[in-house]
């Protein structure tokens, strides 16, 4: 790492206030649909992933609080047509179990069906993809095997491709986890008393089989639990956990957790907007056998998010930790916080070329992209916090005519500051410029000369997600770059990212040049 800066202690978001306290959100960080078990004194959380590759991430925590990203199942999608960006679709709500010595995630394709893979060790190798079962619109998937030894699967419906919505199916399972041996049956309609039911976490509790299911929808929804003493039902409902008179949306989808010092807790998202499905952490409190979430601060017998609460007694305290956010290059792969938006190629970047730096080459565009927005080789990671600021150090002196590269915020809309080479004609030169783009066109909003080669790039991301844009030729004395902030805008699904880039517009004859990226830093405003 060839910079005097600090990228290790990098921590835009810290949850653990320090004092036996924590705040929500515990996670201020697009892991959608979230699922967390624990194994021993581990637990393991996993979300949706969409399109972006590598997919399926792994988190692990000793106290609920304090998170670290280990891994991802999937390097790739092995399915035709993810070699190019397929926004929205792809990994849809897993569940993630541990059973008879191993770990198991289950997910539904919206467009393919049930999914499933195991492993030994969360952090390491998972097993190759298996179609559980083949099928539009299933989506929503929870394994749960029963003290009996029969093994079941839940699952929704996504209306969009099968017609069916806020209804929930339960199918007996091969014991392997394989298989379904049969189609099911609808265990509860929702559609009067709870629309867009969805997500269902399957459980037993004594002698309860527990649904834990969102419904309402994502920004405005409750947490809704259906409990029976027969597997199939029939099952009673109810709601325990809703906005109510607090500040956060939608409060539900998630997954619970009971620790061995008797405590209860439940991990779910919030929608927020451009900062996507962030992630809240609940105490849960039983009462006549149904869970209470949160804390009823207004009386009216549901619960409400809390804000600040006491950490979970795990029985000891553990150091402050989040999801690494900056990168100085130095190992042999990309850190785990970076995703493609499609499945990775060889020939997109390359790391140890030279020491300490990210190669990024100018791949060229795709024909059939308009603008970045179906661009597969954008490089990116989440928003790691309410306020947060990212900045690049580039080389560019190997860039040639046709290439653009830069710093760039996505999502249904996009903003870059960015540079390229000039015609020769021009004097070959590099030009930096901020354009601001969607999927049908982009436009160029400032641009001057760059009369050095190596640049730093700057974002400042405040809150409500405006962006506002800086470069610097030293390091140290940043410019502003005139125009309006941009409003950073959520993408399919997801939250807004930040990452770099580097295309060949296909302009020029001839292959692209590259930059080289000494480092990428994120810090809290």
């Amino acid at each position: 790492m060839s910079t005097t800066m600090n990228l290790n202690n990098s921590q835009p978001w810290v949850s653990d206030q320090g004092d036996g306290t924590f705040i929500n959100p515990v996670l201020h960080a697009d892991y959608s649909d979230p699922d967390v078990i624990r194994v021993g004194e581990d637990f393991y959380m996993t979300a949706s992933s969409f399109s972006h590759l590598p997919g399926l991430p792994i988190l692990h925590s000793k106290d609920l609080i304090n998170w670290k990203l280990i891994n991802h199942v999937m390097q790739s999608m092995d399915l035709p047509g993810y070699d190019k960006p397929h926004h929205g679709k792809g990994v849809w709500a897993p569940s993630i179990r541990f059973h008879n010595g191993k770990f198991w995630i289950y997910y539904g394709d919206p467009d393919v069906g049930i999914f499933m893979t195991t492993a030994d060790d969360p952090a390491g190798q998972w097993t190759p993809l298996h179609l559980v079962k083949e099928g539009k619109g299933l989506i929503d998937t929870c394994p749960f095997w029963d003290e009996d030894g029969q093994a079941y699967l839940v699952h929704a419906f996504a209306h969009s491709r099968c017609g069916i919505k806020s209804k929930l199916n339960l199918c007996r399972m091969s014991l392997d986890g394989k298989s379904l041996l049969d189609d099911g049956q609808i265990i509860f309609d929702g559609t009067v008393t709870h629309p867009t039911l969805e997500g269902p976490k399957m459980y037993k509790r004594n002698g309860y089989y527990y649904m834990f299911a969102p419904a309402g929808g994502v920004p405005t929804g409750w947490q809704m639990i259906l409990r029976s003493k027969s597997v199939f039902g029939p099952y009673e409902d109810r709601i325990v956990l809703h906005q109510g008179d607090s500040p956060v949306n939608g409060p539900h989808q998630g997954g619970w957790v009971e620790l061995d010092s008797g405590e209860s807790w439940f991990l779910h998202f919030q929608d927020k907007d451009a900062y996507g499905r962030i992630i809240h952490l609940q105490p849960v409190n039983w009462v006549d056998d149904w869970p209470l979430m949160g804390e009823d601060s207004n009386g009216d017998g549901i619960g409400e998010p809390v804000l600040r609460f006491k950490k979970p007694d795990v029985g000891r305290e553990y150091p402050v930790e989040t999801p690494v956010t900056s990168d100085g290059f130095d190992d042999a792969v990309l850190g785990l916080q970076w995703q493609w938006q499609a499945n990775p190629k060889a020939d997109w970047y390359k790391l140890g070329e030279r020491q300490s730096h990210l190669r990024l080459y100018a791949a060229p565009l795709p024909s059939d992209a308009a603008t970045l927005y179906d661009v597969p080789q954008l490089l990116l990671q989440k928003f790691p916090a309410l306020r947060f600021q990212a900045t690049a150090k580039l080389d560019c002196h190997a860039m040639v005519q046709g290439d653009k590269a830069g710093l760039i915020i996505f999502g249904y809309s996009y903003a870059y500051l960015g540079l390229r080479r000039s015609s020769d004609e021009d004097g070959g030169g590099l030009i930096l410029f901020r354009a601001e783009g969607d999927a049908k066109q982009e436009t160029v909003l400032w641009y001057t000369e760059a009369a050095v080669e190596t640049v730093y790039l700057r974002v400042s991301v405040e809150e409500n997600a405006l962006c506002s844009f800086s470069f610097s030729t030293d390091g140290t004395n940043f410019t502003a770059v005139d125009g309006p902030a941009f409003q950073a805008r959520e993408g399919h699904w997801v939250g807004a990212k930040a990452g770099l880039f580097a295309i060949h517009d296909g302009t020029q004859q001839g292959a692209g040049g590259f930059i080289d990226v000494d480092w990428f830093q994120v810090t809290g405003l």
